[in-house]
């Protein structure tokens, strides 16, 4: 599991509970987490570790929501690099999590366990808040996300991000406001806790915003997500991301 680190200790503690989850639902799977920044142990470390330790073939399961850089540039870079020193490993790269029916489950979970109840559903507008990113499939993504949702009863359901694109939480927050919205949420779409996560919950406070619901984090539907593009991934060609699908062909997988 491959996640990108903060210098916030929050940032990685949740994401070793998201993997502790995932490697409960799996047993005598060897589960290991690796981070691209700030935290240990990195990636070509873990990788060395597990072969180290007897393994053959490895996993590499990005903790990503979007395809953007990270997913397109900086994880392959680094995998190349490290399989390079390992020439005995078999290194298969999982596709990023992101669109999944199962992050949408995530995201219902953690509104409701902030104190929003179905009955109010048609009353509330939700402020879909990602990190952000500079790439267009990953804000077409989000978007895309954003309009699904709504269908599913929300008043409406607003995009926004915490850098590289507009608009910012506090922004769409008011937007709903203005749009007569009774109660507005904001639902952060993002794994763990850190410094744009911190961010979006400020630009909700700033702007008035009724519920903060929690960060992902180690819901069951990311554990069970995580799971599935493990599974995936060994039935693809290896070397090769095992979810190369189209926004709406993702959104779609049960």
């Amino acid at each position: 599991m491959i996640a990108h680190g903060s210098r916030d200790p929050r940032h990685a503690a949740t994401v070793r509970a998201l993997t502790a989850r995932a490697a409960s639902g799996r047993p005598g799977l060897r589960v290991e987490t690796a981070f691209l920044d700030f935290d240990a142990p990195s990636v070509p470390a873990a990788l060395e570790r597990m072969a180290d330790g007897g393994a053959r073939e490895v996993v590499a399961l990005p903790l990503l929501l979007t395809r953007a850089f990270h997913a397109k540039t900086d994880i392959p870079a680094v995998l190349a690099d490290a399989a390079a020193g390992l020439p005995g490993l078999r290194l298969r790269t999982a596709g990023v999590l992101g669109p999944s029916p199962l992050l949408v489950a995530a995201l219902e979970r953690r509104l409701r366990a902030a104190g929003v109840r179905r009955r109010d559903r048609a009353g509330t507008g939700v402020v879909l808040a990602s990190a952000g990113s500079s790439d267009p499939e990953a804000r077409a993504v989000i978007a895309a996300l954003a309009r699904e949702w709504r269908r599913t009863g929300w008043c409406d359901v607003r995009p926004a991000f915490a850098s590289a694109s507009l608009p910012r939480t506090e922004d769409a927050v008011r937007a709903l406001r203005a749009e007569g919205a009774r109660t507005v949420a904001v639902a952060p779409y993002v794994l763990a806790p850190g410094f744009l996560p911190d961010r979006i919950a400020r630009g909700a406070r700033e702007a008035g915003a009724d519920v903060l619901a929690d960060v992902l984090g180690p819901a069951p539907e990311v554990a069970e997500l995580l799971l599935r593009r493990y599974d995936e991934a060994l039935r693809s060609p290896a070397g090769r991301p095992a979810a190369a699908r189209s926004a709406a062909a993702r959104l779609a997988l049960a």
